[in-house]
């Protein structure tokens, strides 16, 4: 039986659902390029870990949902080239008709297939990936084991990240996050949770991160001047949750 696709609308903001009133993806019409849910905004606090010269030339989202994260990175990250995997066709065809998906060309491509087997059988290497994969239920099952995790980590490139939603996942948060950290050999982070208990937690490959704190305040505010997407409070969050020991993010 498939998944039914619902659509709502409140306030301004068009929600996407899955047969449920869990929210899977978020639109606000009159700023249809802006991230309207935190979690969303926090899939992209990687653009704060690496210089904005180093801004990701190729990314790979699994889990297209309202499109959010893709629209921005297509419309924030001109250099980018975007591979979406989206395992769900009729996702695919809201995305355009409601939430103002961009049609594909040089920079977008869709691919509708399973994202785990995506990135067990392709060959190509991405500065950053970002996972937000959930069926109705919110599971992400393969999308959640190591093995996935470990072979994410072997598609990045020297200075990639892995960004990654642990919605849905409050019995299992610790133990995803043990997953990512043993993938990623500790070089792991969870950011700790925002408003809509949304966990996002980061995994780092090649070049190290390093970043005293203030200098991610200082990254904060010109990711908010250029993109209007303001990730200080995450930073605040971070450093009153003792995540920053020594007031400096190492990863």
């Amino acid at each position: 039986m498939s998944t039914p696709i619902d659509i709502s609308e409140e306030a301004g903001v068009r929600y996407l659902h899955f047969g449920s009133e869990w929210v899977q993806g978020a639109m606000r019409i009159r700023r249809p390029n802006a991230l309207e849910l935190a979690y969303t905004r926090e899939m992209m606090a990687g653009l704060l870990l690496r210089d904005a010269d180093a801004w990701p030339r190729t990314a790979l989202v699994i889990g297209l949902g309202a499109a959010s994260v893709t629209k921005f990175l297509y419309h924030h990250c001109p250099q980018a080239r975007i591979q979406v995997v989206e395992i769900e066709p009729r996702v695919v065809a809201a995305a355009h008709q409601f939430f103002r998906l961009p049609d594909e060309d040089a920079r977008l491509a869709i691919h509708v297939g399973d994202g785990a087997e995506y990135v067990l059988n392709t060959q190509r290497r991405f500065d950053y990936i970002l996972v937000d994969g959930y069926d109705r239920n919110a599971r992400a099952g393969v999308l959640d084991t190591l093995p996935f995790y470990q072979a994410v980590r072997a598609r990045l490139t020297d200075s990639g990240l892995m960004a990654v939603n642990l919605f849905g996942r409050s019995r299992g948060y610790r133990a995803s996050l043990e997953r990512i950290i043993t993938a990623f050999d500790d070089r792991a982070i969870a950011f700790p949770s925002c408003d809509s208990g949304n966990v996002v937690a980061f995994g780092a490959a090649g070049e190290a991160v390093e970043l005293p704190l203030a200098e991610l305040r200082e990254r904060a505010q010109a990711l908010k001047d250029r993109t209007g997407v303001d990730l200080l409070p995450t930073v605040t969050r971070l450093e009153q949750a003792g995540s920053l020991p020594g007031g400096r993010l190492v990863l």
